[in-house]
């Protein structure tokens, strides 16, 4: 009975929308006492979305916390969101941080999620995927920024970034990387990373294969130089009870 409490106070609109300030406040304020040692490509993404009209945007799901931070919201950005409570708080965080989103999963609205992503590059909307998520594997992509990137001509670009005293949650599949205050920090997006549209399905899987490769040796760099452990890709959520029971019958 006390569970089911503690869970109607977290699904409640107010609720999620305080964690939701609290949480960006807190980013914020850890994104302003950091000492960041270096910002890369922040400047050439905003050059290539004024080139190209916009850009597909990917980062680790480990990694998202302060993915937002330098966004200057001088283009639209809309994140692709699970539509479940945790997206929920998602969303709020992403408003202050001045992106959008647009609901959408690899199990729910999928269809619609990918007609509004690709209908959001055909406006000059910029979009945000996170390709490992929302189960993981780790640090590996997915080929769902390929296929938008193939169809609509748009750049992708990977975020990544890594901050000395960060604490990692070893025991969550993303190995999450949680920021402190009043560290070091070094923020990196990839060059703009194209795919033909005449490239063949055996082309497609090597893009997917060189953009995920940049993107994890970006994030390893940037660990080494602040001091923190190796983190392998391919770790997974664990599956529910209801999940396996499932796949037996």
């Amino acid at each position: 009975m006390k569970i089911k409490w503690l869970k109607d106070i977290l699904k409640n609109s107010t609720t999620e929308k305080i964690i939701g300030n609290v949480a960006f406040y807190y980013l914020k304020f850890v994104g302003l006492t950091t000492s960041w040692q270096s910002v890369i490509g922040v400047k050439e993404t905003y050059e290539a979305i004024e080139k190209y009209g916009s850009v597909i945007v990917i980062g680790w799901h480990g990694r998202t916390l302060e993915m937002p931070y330098f966004w200057n919201k001088s283009s639209k950005l809309n994140a692709l969101v699970s539509p479940h409570q945790d997206g929920r708080m998602i969303v709020n965080i992403l408003a202050k941080f001045g992106i959008g989103h647009i609901d959408g999963s690899s199990n729910k609205n999928s269809t619609e999620a990918a007609l509004e992503l690709m209908h959001n590059l055909q406006q000059g909307n910029s979009i945000a995927i996170i390709p490992d998520g929302p189960r993981g594997p780790s640090m590996k992509l997915t080929m769902s920024p390929i296929f938008y990137a193939q169809k609509s001509g748009k750049p992708i670009v990977g975020i990544t970034y890594s901050m000395a005293g960060a604490k990692i949650i070893h025991k969550s599949w993303d190995n999450m990387l949680v920021p402190l205050p009043f560290h070091k920090g070094m923020y990196a997006i990839t060059e703009p990373f194209f795919v033909p549209k005449e490239a063949t399905a055996e082309e497609l899987e090597q893009y997917r294969q060189k953009m995920e490769n940049t993107l994890n040796e970006l994030t390893w760099k940037l660990d080494k130089e602040m001091g923190l452990p190796f983190i392998a890709q391919g770790k997974e959520a664990k599956k529910s009870r209801k999940q396996q029971i499932m796949e037996k019958e």
